[in-house]
């Protein structure tokens, strides 16, 4: 057989389309004929600028890089919190093979395929351009939740039911099992939109993504570069990145919380995860106040070279995570465990070391070469409230540390705590607690009450709901007015005015009320959980009146953290930036670290020059 002759066919081969030479054509006259489109037609692509987040979300899928996220000159909208304005996709329809997964994929639903797909030029470079509605394109091909390659739901976290959890002070959260880890990991399309929500913008597409792999050391090692306290913030994170979470807008965000939390258990110490250490510099660095905010400032600095000293004027490290977090939201392990994690890169804390008292602020101030205040807000905000002088009316702050740290298990049978935050929400639940230890539940109560009705109450929806779920009764939009006491001197109520607004026009705070519309709450104990208060009686006067604040009474500190007063730096809830929660207060220690080594730097630079 002859092998050219074969591949090739016969000569007499073109021969054969004579046949079709005297036969009536099938032509479309166009455009008098048409055709209807299909519904599902794709044709070139639509997308809803107002809509768009810029995610990239359609140019990771492409399987022909035919989409690109550029700068849009003049995109004329309000730039938004969980956004990446401007950038908008660009298609490039030289590349583009019309299969429809970027719309298949787009989070917010902005991204379409039209039914349009006529377009002319000589140039090729015209066909590379950013799809808009104001192309007046007809939309052909649309996402469907019925059929997508997006997991849509979350995998469900085990916990404990309310009828168990209310009666122990075990965690609440199960966690993740191995399997459950890498399936809520496998739903992360690695945008990185989350990161502009967490305060500390950590890296939680590649930890995700080390996560989804099975390397869980490295997942850490990431969770470090920007969070010394990966495991706290596991369990009792705010995690605004899950509220900017492109899946909110289609489906269930991801569980990022619950998996950082899953990455850092499976590790029982940080060693093999820790970041390189520096040379020592032979600068001394003081940290007054063990919270997170000092303990983020502390760890880091030591990365850096400095050797660094914590006072702490309690018992315990951790502030406020190891004097009021209850148990069931953060065990001390786990407290104990990064702490430890810590002090292993040469932090020296102190404890039981009052500043002011056991040694003096200026002598810390001449002894060290730079000082972070991380004090915190740690004294009970008295609201003046008309009775509040009983021994029956305590703070919230107090309640929650004679509980955790001191070991306080007395309780009365009805409790009103007054407050409508994520303290209040400690304090009922964990008064409720100690009910049900002591009396069984029988003929107990715990109900809050606070300014805010139930759209404004500042609470999270999780702590509110857990609270419901486990019998807490709530009196939203309801203002304390007086303690009322029986016969016997002993507390028998709450007097409470209904709220007319909290806020005036301009949003401040500013609450006003009907005070012809009353009624008493009864309850035998009172726990105020209105908000805390910092303390500056340490500060020597003549250094205090240096202090620069801002208007809402924090200290001023610059975009390094540094005060008014030089080499004096400080964070967490003390300053504008902090969001009264560990991850703003575990960033600006960061951001506190960094500024502190560019002014000794600074510092040590300017000294040299002078001796040159």
């Amino acid at each position: 057989m002859d092998e050219k002759k074969y591949k090739n066919g016969s000569l007499l081969t073109p021969l054969s389309s004579v046949k079709y030479l005297f036969k009536k054509p099938h032509t479309l006259q166009f455009p008098k004929e048409t055709k209807p489109v299909p519904e599902r037609y794709r044709g070139f692509h639509i997308n809803d600028l107002e809509k768009c987040i810029g995610c990239g979300n359609c140019r990771d899928i492409c399987p022909c890089a035919a989409i690109d996220l550029v700068k849009v000159p003049n995109l004329n909208i309000k730039p938004r919190e969980g956004a990446n304005d401007p950038y908008r996709p660009q298609i490039d329809y030289g590349r583009c093979s019309y299969c429809g997964l970027c719309v298949e994929v787009c989070p917010t639903g902005s991204l379409q395929l039209s039914k349009d797909l006529i377009y002319t030029s000589p140039d090729p470079d015209s066909f590379v351009w950013v799809p808009s509605t104001e192309q007046g394109r007809e939309p052909g091909f649309v996402q469907s939740d019925e059929i997508t390659p997006l997991v849509l739901d979350k995998t469900p976290m085990r916990e404990l039911e309310p009828e168990v959890s209310k009666k122990t002070f075990a965690e609440l959260i199960q966690g993740f099992t191995d399997e459950e880890a890498k399936r809520e990991a496998m739903r992360c399309l690695g945008c990185g939109i989350c990161m502009q929500g967490c305060p500390a913008h950590m890296k939680i597409p590649e930890y995700i993504q080390a996560i989804f792999e099975g390397k869980n050391t490295l997942s850490v090692k990431y969770m470090l570069e920007d969070n010394a306290l990966p495991g706290i913030c596991g369990r009792i994170c705010t995690h605004a990145c899950q509220d900017d979470c492109v899946y909110n807008y289609r489906g269930e965000p991801i569980q990022i919380m619950w998996l950082k939390r899953y990455a850092t258990d499976k590790l029982d110490t940080y060693k093999d995860a820790e970041l390189s250490k520096k040379p020592l510099t032979g600068k001394k660095v003081a940290v007054i106040g063990s919270g997170p905010s000092g303990l983020s400032a502390a760890y880091y600095l030591s990365t850096m070279g400095y050797s660094v000293t914590i006072f702490e004027k309690r018992s315990r490290a951790g502030g406020a995570l190891g004097l009021g977090i209850p148990l069931y939201r953060l065990p001390v392990y786990e407290l104990d465990k990064e702490i430890d994690h810590i002090k292993s890169m040469g932090v020296e804390i102190k404890l039981n070391t009052e500043v002011g008292k056991n040694i003096k602020f200026g002598s810390i101030m001449k002894k060290y070469d730079a000082v972070y205040m991380g004090i915190g807000l740690s004294y009970g905000r008295s609201i003046h409230l008309k009775g509040e002088e009983h021994p029956d009316v305590i703070q919230g702050v107090d309640f929650l540390r004679g509980v955790k740290v001191e070991g306080k298990r007395d309780i009365a049978k009805r409790v009103i705590v007054i407050g409508g935050g994520n303290v209040a929400m400690d304090v009922a639940r964990t008064a409720l607690r100690l009910q049900q230890m002591k009396y069984g539940g029988e003929g107990t109560e715990t109900q809050t009450v606070s300014l805010e009705d139930w759209d404004i109450m500042p609470a999270s929806q999780e702590e509110i709901d857990g609270a419901l779920a486990e019998g807490v009764k709530f009196n939203p939009g309801w203002g304390p007015k007086q303690v009322i006491l029986d016969e016997n001197g002993k507390i028998k109520g709450l007097e409470v005015m209904k709220v007319k607004s909290v806020f005036d026009e301009n949003h401040r705070f500013h609450p006003t009320f009907f005070e012809d519309q009353t009624k008493i709450l009864e309850g035998d104990f009172i726990i105020e959980a209105v908000g805390q208060m910092y303390n500056f009686s340490f500060i020597p006067k003549e250094l205090f009146e240096k202090l620069k604040f801002t208007p809402r009474r924090r200290v001023w500190v610059d975009e390094y953290g540094e005060t008014s007063i030089p080499g004096l730096f400080a964070g967490g809830d003390l300053v504008e930036t902090s969001k009264g929660n560990a991850i703003s207060a575990i960033a600006n220690g960061h951001r506190a670290a960094i500024g502190i080594d560019r002014y000794l730097k600074e510092k040590m630079e300017a000294h040299n020059e002078s001796k040159g």
